[in-house]
């Protein structure tokens, strides 16, 4: 009898709590005197980085910017329809990177209720080290699913213990004329790991392609 060719998908998944909250803010003043709208914008611009350099420097954050400034004019329309005088709008975005969720929280009420200040998204993350870590640790538990599954499904039609002869990223794996089986229902990413965010606990996929020949 031929060898069976078994081709499987194996999967790992593990909630992690984040370790980093990056915040996006952005200073926004308007007005009709193109001068005094930018004056405004760097003011409050000033005042909130100077609050971020005093969190860095009890290491609150890890790092902020302010790399983007955008300044343009429109012309709005009053409640007649008609075009009235350009008015101007000052745009500057603020990113920071927070390690104390609880001063983040303050910061954030702060700053919310500052007139020209608008609070964006806060993005959780975990920092890249332990990253690497955790995706190392799931990929081990992705090929133990798989070997798993291919072994089970050996099991299902009377042959013996598999062997692993190709392990790859999803969707990577060459194809085969030989006849085989495929894991065709997987709940899984179809790329590399990922990570999936949550309000609460960043959740980290990994998924592996496993070929296996069963005796």
């Amino acid at each position: 009898m031929s060898p069976l060719e078994i081709v499987v998908r194996g999967v790992a998944r593990r909630k992690f709590r984040p370790e980093r909250a990056i915040l996006y803010l952005t200073v926004h003043r308007e007005g009709w005197s193109r001068e005094s709208v930018y004056r405004d914008a760097a003011t409050v611009h000033g005042a909130v980085v100077e609050s971020l350099k005093d969190l860095l420097a009890r290491d609150v954050i890890d790092e902020w910017s302010s790399d983007t400034l955008r300044v343009f004019s429109y012309r709005p329309y009053d409640g007649d329809g008609h075009r009235q005088d350009p008015a101007y709008s000052t745009r500057i975005r603020i990113d920071a990177v927070f390690t104390d969720f609880e001063e983040l929280s303050k910061f954030i009420d702060r700053w919310a209720a500052a007139d020209g200040v608008d609070v964006g998204n806060v993005e959780w993350a975990i920092t890249q080290d332990n990253r690497r870590t955790y995706e190392r640790d799931l990929r081990r538990e992705a090929v133990d699913d798989a070997v798993a599954k291919a072994q089970a499904y050996s099991d299902a039609v009377g042959r013996g213990a598999v062997t692993a002869t190709q392990l790859a990223d999803p969707n990577m794996l060459s194809d085969s004329g030989a006849s085989m089986v495929r894991a065709a229902s997987i709940a899984a990413p179809g790329a590399a790991p990922a990570l999936e965010l949550r309000s609460e606990d960043i959740e980290i996929a990994v998924a592996v392609d496993a070929r296996f020949l069963a005796s």
